[in-house]
């Protein structure tokens, strides 16, 4: 634990696959703006949170819910002195999918239709996950997460709207973001990228954070990140992984995680490679 009382634990329980969880609070800690593959299902058990979302901020505390789509834009800090303490699932897509399917309600890609709401039922679902897994009980995690990601999507779920490609800025945005995957350890600049794509500098730069919440750069290191996180659930060192996705050293890898997915490369690793 910090001096500042700030502990963070962000883990897998192996019989669950698919999900990510993190327990911790935080106090001076803040996420920069990113997004995620799959879902956020997370419930304030102190304190209170501020998200920044592409609507707006949003404030959460003791007993609310804070639900995140895929791919969504997002930041989070404390709103308050204290700090805040939440606990929170990851679930894939697939997860969920799959959950949706079961329940026969939704159609397309299920989502979420609020940002944060008061849900009781789900909030304790959701701590009982976690209190399943660290005790090591397969069965109750698999089952109290499922009822807890049909309640949810019983109660404020719907069908996420296909993105279509509006116009030539989005589709110069998707080609940049392509080329960004692509070279995701030695990116162009964005003269050489904006020249490439036949369109200017500032020109792509608007496209971009108008198509996907944030500019180029900040959406290559949350990508770098990603990258890294997966690199590292399958064992890499870190230092390897480091220069895989494209930071010039560890310690610059250690700075971008840690902000970006709340907890050290090097404990985040452990997690997910011990016995």
């Amino acid at each position: 634990m910090a001096p500042d009382g700030e502990w963070a634990r962000h883990w897998q329980y192996a019989e669950l696959p698919g999900l990510d969880l993190l327990r911790a609070h935080y106090v001076r800690h803040a996420f920069p703006r990113h997004a995620h593959d799959g879902y956020v299902m997370a419930t304030v058990t102190g304190g209170i949170e501020e998200v920044g979302l592409p609507g707006g901020t949003v404030r959460a505390g003791a007993g609310d819910v804070v639900l995140i789509n895929p791919e969504v834009p997002h930041t989070a800090r404390a709103g308050a002195a204290e700090g805040w303490a939440y606990h929170t699932l990851y679930p894939d897509r697939r997860l969920i999918a799959e959950v949706a399917a079961e329940i026969g309600t939704l159609r397309g890609t299920p989502g979420f239709t609020v940002d944060v709401v008061a849900d009781p039922a789900a909030a304790r679902l959701i701590k009982e996950v976690h209190r399943a897994a660290e005790e090591g009980n397969a069965l109750a995690a698999d089952s109290v997460l499922r009822i807890a990601v049909a309640g949810l999507l019983r109660r404020h779920g719907g069908t996420l709207p296909v993105r279509p490609v509006r116009g030539a800025g989005a589709a110069t945005a998707a080609r940049a973001r392509a080329v960004l995957e692509e070279h995701l350890a030695d990116p162009p600049s964005l003269e050489q990228l904006a020249a490439s794509l036949g369109t200017s500098p500032f020109a792509l730069l608007r496209a971009f954070r108008e198509t996907y919440g944030m500019p180029p750069h900040t959406w290559l290191t949350d990508a770098r990140v990603r990258r890294a996180r997966a690199l590292l659930a399958a064992g890499t060192p870190v230092a390897e992984a480091a220069v895989t996705v494209g930071f010039t050293d560890q310690p610059h890898l250690n700075r971008h995680f840690t902000r970006i997915v709340g907890v050290p490369p090097g404990a985040y690793r452990r997690e997910r490679t011990a016995p």
